[in-house]
């Protein structure tokens, strides 16, 4: 959820619009919110309102830099550090508004605005980055700060801000800090219109209609039905529309008996971005790849993995593709295991072909019926939406004591979406945290969490954050409300854990609270997603949406037992992808790669199977191309060995809840998260180095 680069972290993507000039006093961004709890006054943001906002806030923020530059007195900590740690607020106020409602609520206007700023910011933020009066205050209490009485947290930010100037080109000559200036826009625009493509071919450029019954032999009644609404919403009643949306396309493809059909829609998604239309991705996918070498040449590194893996746990890109591989040593066998079962029962029908990627759903349900007993539809009744967020709002009281009492009287920003007050035990207000959870047109496809407002300090005060959940999950239908996959619950227990860090993140400087290396960013978050299968839990919030009885023990024992199932795939999958990432980003030349052939060297190499495909394709990689992950795709599964290595100390305590351990991981892994490094703050909690061993055992891949 927390980015850990500095100046605009928000801003991967920007705007312009011709517009009237608007006086401030009616901009809504330019007054006190007059919002409970000072949130986002939605209800009055206007488009017309941004650009205005948006120049006004550069000026401030100039202005804020000069004061700092100009400033005759010596360069001290509060008149250097702590004046430039606290610049920037409105500007940060208004980019956050702006691109997460570019990602859940966009529209033709506000894509068009972002692309048309893009440049503005871009030089805006070099302009800082690259500003060499400002450094040389940097750098003067660098090599003082020991000499300064400085505390540790203080040391701290001076050594990361210190290191951020480094790292964004301070040190170049003036032909080369040029040369940034170049790259870093045409980056910034290069990955607005791959993000733009993507979302254009999700949503826009592609639907499966079925207008013969017959075609849905094998879908449970609520896939159906979901189905025939969507048809709706598009003016195409009596038909049944299936999309690349996950909650449509995933039962899809694991229920639907018509192979060709299911072939249909995976090759829409698969082949999202490599089309050859307007909206193909590859010539993008070669640029950047290009330019981001180019960049990370300029920057002193050997590479851009080198350039972004330095400042990461994991420290160099060799010590990834290591730890990729014992992983996927390990995985490959299983996957080949599980390819082999589904290809016996395919045999065993005689439908004489050899199982491709559009297959692995449909005959996956199928082993696991055969092998657990268990179909997905009998656990779906018992996991209807309001119990699953019940359930997460009740782990992380009884772990953590806080409380979520729902709010009506705050704005929104769409219709679909609830907010909640969350209070600490003692009842102190701790922050608001929004949800919303359905896929449309607007918003792009997958999950995140971001906020609205960070947690911080002014006035000597703690500021309460304001965090917000966007998800893609099954809809309500008719009278029959969102009843969820297992995979759809796992993931709001991940987004939800991804919220508890910005609850409970704590610092005085906006550099270090909650900013973690990127290869830490996802424990909070999967961690949070084990308690989500335990026995003890789910027996308190999964209950039948129709009856309220609680979840049989015998589906909690079919379930468990299939806890290790389809992990090869899944593992594989995965692993496929990042090591893809890893590929792209070692390049040591700016070389003009055609990304499918590229990608299929790659995976050659690994000797991927070819029964399964990388969880993203080039094409459509976001993660890597238009979502701040490059060369950090490895991440999720570095923070797995910690989140499993976490959860194994409250299992081995033989309390869930344990409320010493919890107490723990909230102040050293969530609150002060940002006060050292990853490795020693994970430490601080676990008392000594995280195993593996408790993540091959979770995956059955030991």
């Amino acid at each position: 959820m927390r980015n850990t680069l500095i100046l605009f972290t928000a801003m991967t993507m920007v705007f312009f619009v011709s517009c009237k000039p608007m006086k401030k006093s009616t901009n809504p961004f330019l007054e006190a919110y007059q919002t409970p709890f000072q949130v986002p006054p939605f209800d009055k943001i206007d488009t017309s309102d941004y650009i205005p906002a948006f120049m006004e806030a550069i000026e401030q923020h100039n202005a804020e830099i000069d004061a700092i530059v100009n400033n005759s007195q010596t360069p001290d900590f509060a008149n250097t550090i702590l004046a430039f740690d606290q610049s920037g607020k409105l500007l940060t106020r208004v980019s956050k508004v702006f691109y997460n409602l570019n990602e859940a609520n966009t529209n033709p206007q506000m894509q068009s605005i972002a692309r048309q700023l893009s440049p503005l910011l871009s030089k805006h933020n070099d302009d800082i980055a690259l500003n060499e009066k400002l450094f040389a205050r940097i750098k003067a209490i660098y090599e003082k700060r020991k000499e300064m009485n400085l505390d540790d947290q203080q040391v701290r930010v001076v050594e990361k801000y210190y290191r951020d100037f480094e790292r964004q080109g301070a040190n170049l000559s003036p032909e080369q800090k040029v040369q940034l200036r170049k790259l870093n826009s045409e980056l910034s625009m290069l990955s607005l219109t791959f993000g733009e493509n993507l979302l254009a071919e999700t949503n826009e450029n592609f639907s499966l209609v079925i207008e013969n019954k017959a075609n849905l032999d094998g879908l449970p009644q609520p896939v159906i039905d979901g189905a025939a609404e969507t048809a709706k919403e598009k003016n195409l009643s009596g038909k049944w529309v299936f999309t690349l949306a996950k909650p449509s396309m995933i039962p899809f493809l694991q229920y639907a008996k018509n192979r060709a059909l299911r072939e249909k829609i995976y090759r829409g998604y698969f082949m999202r971005g490599d089309n050859g239309n307007k909206n193909d991705n590859k010539s993008t996918v070669t640029r950047i790849v290009e330019l981001r070498v180019e960049k990370a040449k300029l920057l002193g590194y050997k590479s851009y993995a080198a350039y972004i893996i330095d400042d990461n746990m994991a420290k160099t890109p060799e010590n990834v593709d290591v730890f990729l591989m014992k992983l996927w040593n390990s995985a490959l066998p299983v996957s080949k295991k599980e390819a082999a079962d589904m290809q016996k029962i395919i045999d065993r029908e005689g439908g004489n072909f050899k199982l491709q990627p559009w297959d692995w759903w449909y005959y996956a349900e199928i082993v696991r019926k055969e092998k657990f007993d268990l179909n997905e539809n009998e656990i779906k009744p018992y996991l209807s939406l309001s119990n699953v967020r019940n359930g997460m709002f009740m782990v992380a009281n009884k772990l953590y004591g806080i409380t979520f009492t729902k709010r009506t009287d705050l704005p929104l920003y769409h219709p679909d979406v609830e907010t909640y007050e969350v209070k600490e035990a003692n009842g102190d207000h701790l922050g608001i945290l929004y949800l919303d959870y359905y896929p449309r047109d607007s918003k792009r496809g997958g999950a995140w969490c971001t906020d609205f407002r960070s947690a911080g300090w002014e006035d000597g005060k703690r500021v309460s954050p304001v965090v917000s959940m966007v998800c893609n999950v099954t809809k309500p239908t008719g009278d029959m409300p969102s009843l969820l996959s297992w995979d759809e619950t796992t993931t709001l227990f991940h987004e939800f854990g991804h919220a508890l860090h910005g609850l409970f993140t704590e610092g005085k400087y906006i550099r270090t609270a909650g900013n973690v290396p990127q290869d830490y960013v996802e424990l909070p978050s999967q961690i949070n997603e084990n308690w989500a299968g335990e026995p003890e839990v789910l027996r308190a919030y999964a209950k039948h949406y129709k009856t309220g009885e609680p979840i049989p023990d015998k589906l909690i024992e079919k379930i468990q037992k299939s806890g290790k199932f389809n992990q090869g795939f899944e593992t594989i999958e995965y692993l496929a992808a990042s090591l893809l990432d890893l590929d792209y980003h070692t390049l040591s030349e700016p070389v003009k790669v055609d990304p499918v052939s590229f990608e299929k060297d790659a995976m050659t190499k690994i000797g991927l199977i070819p029964e399964i495909l990388p969880r993203y394709r080039s094409t459509y990689f976001a993660h890597i191309f238009d979502g701040g992950y490059a060369a950090g795709y490895y991440v999720y599964i570095w923070a797995a060995v910690l989140d499993a290595d976490a959860f194994d100390a409250f299992k081995s305590s033989r309390d869930i809840y344990n409320k010493e351990l919890a107490g723990k991981f909230r102040k050293y892994c969530l609150a002060e998260s940002g006060n050292d490094e990853g490795m020693i703050q994970y430490k601080k909690f676990r008392g000594q180095d995280p195993s593996i061993g408790p993540l091959l055992k979770k995956r059955g891949l030991n």
